[in-house]
């Protein structure tokens, strides 16, 4: 099932009704604020239906990232444009009526925000891996995939206050049992780390230092997630299947690249596809019932650059 809230949709260029266009939508104030303060610069609704919002940031270097992102994850998050220090604030606005208009039709489609956006523009909070909002402000919306709603919620264990931590219904059940899940174990079900890392982020942002909900189980979830090489194949499996489909590569003629080779009773070699299948989510490994999401980082770079002879990058989620 196609989730609610998709992590990978582009938006649409074009307005469409809803949409706060052009000079209306594109409004902000002549200092710009300071670092870390959002702007508010127009309201879009995108092919999907969900509602996106274009927003600037004044780095602490003096620049400003336009950043276009979902309104209601505040994830998603695509950079439109990143303004120079010596840029007067005001062509922030000017950039978001172009792009909510109709641009010029060689101009550049907005890319994914990446760490190294953050690492060197060094954006205040409003960019920050833990958006601020207060408790208050805070209303998660419901993820909905493959049968299930997943949705952050204080959940009572062993500690004097709650916990705040992922949990997982069936769908057509709201009076059903509820289970409580990892991050990690969302994630995988989802096949993709947003919008659930920018929820759980924004969520520890609004909670920080509130002293109602314990925090600490679902940040060490988040960091762990982040930071672990073991990463989602999704992307992967399908550049695989994408090659196989437009250049007549095979599973054999990958894994044999990868350098794992089978013989038959008679010496004759190929490609090990069964590794491949598994190893790509295809097949399940032995003694489990379902394909893994997973693989480790070297296994994904082995297969990208000498099976399919492209940059590991091109291949992660």
């Amino acid at each position: 099932m196609t989730p609610t809230l998709s992590p990978t949709s582009a938006p649409a260029r074009r307005a469409r009704p809803g949409q706060t266009p052009g000079r209306r939508g594109a409004r902000a104030s002549r200092a710009g604020g300071p670092a870390g303060a959002l702007q508010p610069l127009g309201r879009y609704i995108d092919r999907e239906g969900r509602t996106r919002e274009v927003i600037a940031s004044r780095c602490r270097d003096g620049s400003v990232l336009v950043l276009d992102r979902d309104a209601a994850t505040q994830g998603d998050r695509l950079v439109v444009a990143h303004l120079a220090s010596d840029e007067p604030f005001e062509n922030a606005a000017v950039v978001t009526s172009r792009y909510l208009e109709d641009g010029p039709a060689d101009a550049p489609p907005p890319r994914r925000l990446t760490l190294e956006d953050l690492e060197t523009a060094g954006p205040g909070e409003g960019v920050a891996e833990e958006p601020a909002c207060s408790p208050q402000a805070w209303h998660p919306p419901t993820v909905h995939t493959h049968g299930c709603s997943y949705r952050l919620a204080p959940c009572w264990g062993c500690l004097s206050i709650p916990e705040l931590r992922w949990a997982r219904r069936a769908d057509g059940s709201p009076d059903g049992p509820t289970e409580i899940v990892s991050l990690r174990e969302a994630v995988a079900d989802l096949e993709s780390y947003e919008p659930l890392c920018w929820m759980t982020a924004t969520a520890l942002g609004a909670h920080a230092g509130s002293g109602e909900v314990s925090t600490t189980a679902l940040r060490l979830e988040l960091t762990r997630v982040r930071e672990s090489p073991i990463v989602l194949n999704r992307r992967l499996r399908e550049t695989v299947l994408a090659a196989i489909g437009r250049e007549g590569l095979s599973m054999s003629e990958i894994a044999t690249r990868c350098g794992r080779i089978k013989r038959d009773s008679k010496g004759n070699e190929s490609g090990e596809t069964s590794w491949l299948a598994r190893r790509l989510g295809l097949l399940p490994e032995g003694g489990q019932g379902a394909p893994t999401p997973w693989i480790h980082t070297d296994v994904l770079g082995l297969i990208a650059r000498r099976g399919l002879g492209i940059s590991p990058r091109e291949v992660e989620l």
